[in-house]
């Protein structure tokens, strides 16, 4: 219950609409009680069973309004006729329930936009938070299972709970107002009914508990059922490469076998809280007749109040089948909630400060002092004892075997990770005292993967940027040696590059993301393996264009081709996360040691 709410906190974006629906369910739940009463003395008088009231009442009570009520049919009876009164009456039935049925649909519209609203509010806080979590929470987790949580389980919320939330203002005022006219008609025979409707209710709850066990594992197998296909997607060219259709499609049926068979089980429990209720009832409205019917052969309650009573009862059933239903709806979004939640709950790791600085320009040197790190998931250190010093406008290769720790000693840098001991200056501060947007913007990012949106070219290359001139994205498309392939294309740069940018080549993606790199003209550049999607010539090319634009900027190189990086200021040669080499080309390779053994096999 606390977290539905605290997803009931929403709801104060919303008051003036939930107003509106609560105001409608009052008057809606008014006008069906008063419907109750009203039967009493059109049935006592038409059908001759009271004398005509011939003195017009004070009206203090329900008891002094059903005789107003009898004595103005009687006059309309004495003045107009059977007949006539009759027509009057059913003309009031009609108003009456008219007036019912409007102010229902009224409080349904105005729920919708609340319901629907408080959806777009949670998918909007989820993936705001998705976006802003730090790169090592998604290497511990699955990417289907975050997009299931985002769109699957909020549409669970919306069915389950927020649907509910129109039985919760509109029911229990209809339950009020029917169980004070049964209490005011017999307490014995309400106690009876109420003692009745404990028994049912327990039997539901029963059944409610199990079906949010069973739901929780149904979301977790469909997080693992979007994960797969998402990665059979992605992966497609080598499942066809390596002729593994059949193995992954054998692994996607079995998924989707354990999920039908889980979901068909919640889908049991759920589906039976109607029947079930219903049942329950017809069983309460038996035994209310047995019960009543010795009232009124005792003499203690008149028929057209015992006729009365049953309406009322029956206005009290549909509110009763509704919580029941509700009872499980809850059960099953309250698992949605709890995976949504732990995301929502999820403690961002990258923490800026409160009165963090402000940095434009990049002024003098960058600065790795004792950096040591591993990942959250593991004690192994990825790196150990990191002094590095990076001078303004010089060039700075990272190069050592897969796994060495170049590209997470790039990652710290634009704190996508932060370092676990020791500390990165910028111009004489720890970088953890400069504003996250600012630090980010002073550096460019060209990573090995070309990761690219499914947008036109020039918006891929301005990415996240705005007010950039179209002369500046052509310069920078130049200086990637693109703006010759871009043009080729149907619309130029407004041309359309699918999803991850598929209609373009390996080569021709990478050259957009240096593209995009520059478009900022960001003095700090991370190069991770930039050339290493390129063919010979696009690669020589890109490789002068890069030469050009790292002479006025600092640049951070990760290369396994030691080819590319023998004009860099400093080679830092890394094994097991350690610094076990530095110097440049020609000093590096006099030593003899790990790099000259890795330039003689690459030129081999």
């Amino acid at each position: 219950m606390k977290r539905l709410r605290r997803l009931l906190k929403y709801l104060a974006a919303y008051k003036s609409l939930v107003l509106g629906n609560i105001l409608s369910n009052v008057l809606m739940a008014l006008f069906t009680v008063i419907s109750i009463p009203a039967i009493i003395p059109f049935l006592q008088i038409l059908f001759d069973q009271s004398a005509p009231v011939a003195t017009r009442p004070t009206v203090t009570n329900l008891g002094s309004f059903v005789d107003f009520c009898k004595f103005q049919i009687s006059e309309l009876i004495r003045t107009d006729g059977k007949e006539t009164a009759l027509i009057y009456i059913c003309i009031f039935l009609v108003v009456l329930y008219f007036m019912r049925n409007l102010f229902r649909y009224l409080s349904m519209f105005f729920m919708a936009p609340v319901r629907n609203g408080l959806v777009r509010d949670i998918r909007n806080q989820l993936f705001d938070k998705l976006m802003h979590l730090p790169l090592s929470y998604f290497s511990e987790k699955r990417k289907g299972d975050l997009m299931a949580r985002i769109t699957t389980d909020v549409g669970e919320i919306e069915w389950s709970i927020f649907n509910v939330l129109e039985t919760v203002f509109r029911e229990p005022i209809i339950l009020i107002g029917c169980l004070s006219y049964m209490l005011y008609v017999s307490p014995v025979l309400t106690g009876f009914v109420f003692l009745l409707l404990l028994v049912a209710g327990s039997i539901i709850g029963r059944i409610g508990k199990r079906l949010k066990k069973q739901s929780h594992k149904a979301q977790d197998q469909l997080g693992t059922l979007v994960s797969i296909i998402e990665e059979g997607i992605s992966g497609l060219r080598i499942v066809k490469g390596f002729n593994a259709e059949g193995y992954q499609s054998n692994k996607f049926g079995t998924v989707n076998d354990t999920y039908k068979d889980i979901l068909t089980r919640v889908l049991w429990r759920r589906d039976l809280a109607s029947p079930l209720s219903e049942f329950l009832g017809i069983i309460l409205v038996a035994v209310l007749l047995w019960f009543a019917s010795k009232q009124v052969f005792a003499g203690k309650l008149d028929p057209a109040t015992f006729f009365s009573y049953l309406l009322a009862f029956y206005y009290i059933l549909n509110p009763v089948k509704n919580f029941s239903s509700a009872l499980y709806n809850i059960q099953k979004g309250m698992a949605a909630v709890e995976r949504v939640e732990v995301i929502l709950n999820e403690e961002d790791r990258i923490v800026e400060l409160e009165n963090a600085r402000s940095i434009e320009h990049f002024k003098n040197e960058i600065e790795y002092r004792s950096i040591g790190f591993h990942y959250q998931q593991s004690e192994q250190e990825v790196l150990k004892n990191i002094n590095l010093k990076i001078p303004k406008g010089k060039i700075i290769a990272l190069v050592g075997a897969s796994g060495a720790g170049k590209s997470t000693l790039a990652d710290l840098l634009p704190r996508f990770y932060d370092v676990v001991s020791g500390e990165i200056i910028l111009d004489g501060l720890n970088i953890k005292e400069y504003k996250l947007k600012d630090l980010r913007n002073l550096i460019g990012i060209v990573s090995q993967e070309a990761i690219l949106f499914n947008d036109t070219i020039f918006n891929n290359i301005v990415f996240g940027k705005k007010g950039i001139d179209k002369n500046k994205v052509i310069e920078c498309a130049k200086i990637a040696n693109a703006h010759d392939f871009i043009m080729q294309t149907e619309k130029g740069y407004e041309s359309n590059i699918g999803d991850r940018g598929m209609k373009l080549s390996g080569g021709q993606r990478q050259r957009l993301t240096l593209a995009r790199a520059l478009v900022n003209d960001p003095p700090i550049l991370i190069l991770d393996e930039a050339t290493s999607a390129l063919d010979s010539e696009s690669e020589l090319l890109v490789q002068q264009a890069l030469l050009n634009v790292m002479q006025n900027r600092t640049s951070i190189v990760i290369a396994h081709r030691l080819s590319t990086i023998q004009n860099a200021d400093e080679i830092i040669v890394l094994d097991q996360g350690e610094i076990i080499e530095r110097g440049n080309h020609s000093v590096l390779l006099e030593k003899n040691g790990i790099y000259r053994k890795l330039f003689e096999l690459q030129a081999f």
